[in-house]
């Protein structure tokens, strides 16, 4: 597989921010902890990754702006390109030494998301995508799912915590749509949910209260893999409306409806 020099670029620095992730997670009992909100925990080992992605990008195009986790909004003076980072997305199950975590890089030319990362480093998985050109699990070409009948679909999502997100909302959904498949996972990490629907181990996944950084690169790879991808009105607006919805042509517009319903 050919990467363009941009996606290299990104590769290296998440590649570098997730050697240095999979250091710490060895010594998770020793890293300094803080809390951002409740059960929302942010790590020494979270900034020193946001660090190394932020040098790694800068070094290669300081023009570019940023939009990332932990350090917010940085403006660049090209305003037709922004990196929109997560260091560690999974920081929950990091610091209880869940081994599902990874590093998510994606770049926005215009407004359009055209090339995304995806490392997860303990478990050796580099997901990438380029508009256009495909998605890719450590150079094998990725295909979302084939499986169309919901009974026989394992669908991801997320669930709302301690302070955070519509607790009664999410109870209603899962209701609605644990009824028509063969299982509903939670595993703690939207960008890994994400490329794991498009490497096709799950057929569907949905969740709300997303940030772009969440988002950003996974649902690219989605599409790129052939997938469908939209907010729950089935608009393109995710990042506005916080809310995805992904998976084949057939599932997707299903778990939509199941939603919608849901909602109504």
């Amino acid at each position: 597989m050919a990467r363009s020099a941009l996606l290299n670029v990104m590769v290296q620095a998440a590649m570098k921010a997730g050697r240095s992730l999979a250091r710490d997670f060895g010594e998770v009992e020793n890293l300094q902890v803080s809390r951002k909100g409740p059960s929302d925990f942010v790590s020494a080992a979270d900034h020193k990754a946001e660090k190394i992605v932020r040098e790694e990008l800068q070094k290669a195009r300081p023009g570019y702006g940023l939009l990332m986790e932990e350090s917010g909004e940085i403006e660049g003076e090209d305003p037709q390109h922004r990196w929109i980072v997560d260091p560690l997305d999974g920081t929950t199950n990091f610091l209880h030494g869940i081994p599902i975590f990874g590093v998510s890089i994606a770049l926005e030319r215009q407004g359009q998301i055209v090339a995304g990362v995806i490392f997860n480093p303990v478990m050796d998985e580099l997901f990438t995508a380029e508009r256009g050109r495909g998605a890719y699990m450590n150079d094998r070409r990725l295909r979302v799912a084939s499986r169309t009948a919901l009974p026989d679909c394992v669908i991801a999502t997320g669930i709302p915590f301690l302070g955070k997100g519509d607790h009664a909302r999410c109870l209603k959904e899962i209701r609605h749509v644990m009824g028509e498949v063969a299982g509903i996972r939670r595993c703690g990490a939207a960008a890994l949910d994400l490329a794991w629907t498009a490497a096709g181990r799950f057929d569907g996944y949905w969740e709300h209260g997303l940030s772009p950084w969440d988002v950003a690169a996974g649902m690219l790879m989605v599409r790129e893999a052939g997938g469908f991808v939209t907010d729950l009105a089935g608009r393109d607006r995710i990042f506005e409306s916080q809310s995805i919805i992904a998976g084949n042509e057939k599932v997707q517009g299903e778990l939509r409806r199941l939603l919608v319903s849901a909602n109504a």
